[in-house]
């Protein structure tokens, strides 16, 4: 059984307090969490690089670009674009996607450097 535990209350109060005050609140959290399991796909994670790369996307090129079925590719922007870290808008027929700011955000906190795809 792992020794894990303090045997003695030695609550640093001031601390803990200003790090618990400082945390992200319950809503904040479950966003940041769902968009990190949204790149802890490999194919999400590779498309998501790309947006990177390419700024904005359509479904075609993302498809080429990371090596999937097409409505593969499109399930996992759906995804993506559920967990707040990619947007899209309408261009004629065609549906073009990139990051949003959190999604950047997240996606360099992911990476540390830069990963050619």
């Amino acid at each position: 059984m792992a020794d894990d535990h303090c045997d003695l209350l030695c609550l640093d109060l001031p601390k803990a307090e200003l790090i618990r005050t400082g945390r992200p609140s319950e809503p904040e959290a479950r966003a940041l969490a769902a968009g990190f399991r949204a790149l802890g796909d490999p194919t999400r994670l590779r498309v998501a690089l790309a947006l990177r790369e390419g700024g904005e996307l359509c479904v075609c090129d993302l498809a080429w670009i990371v090596e999937r079925a097409e409505n593969l590719v499109s399930h996992h922007v759906r995804a993506l674009r559920s967990a707040g870290l990619a947007d899209y808008r309408r261009d004629g027929k065609m549906a073009l996607y990139s990051l949003t700011g959190h999604g950047r955000v997240l996606l360099d906190a992911v990476v540390a450097e830069r990963v050619s795809v």
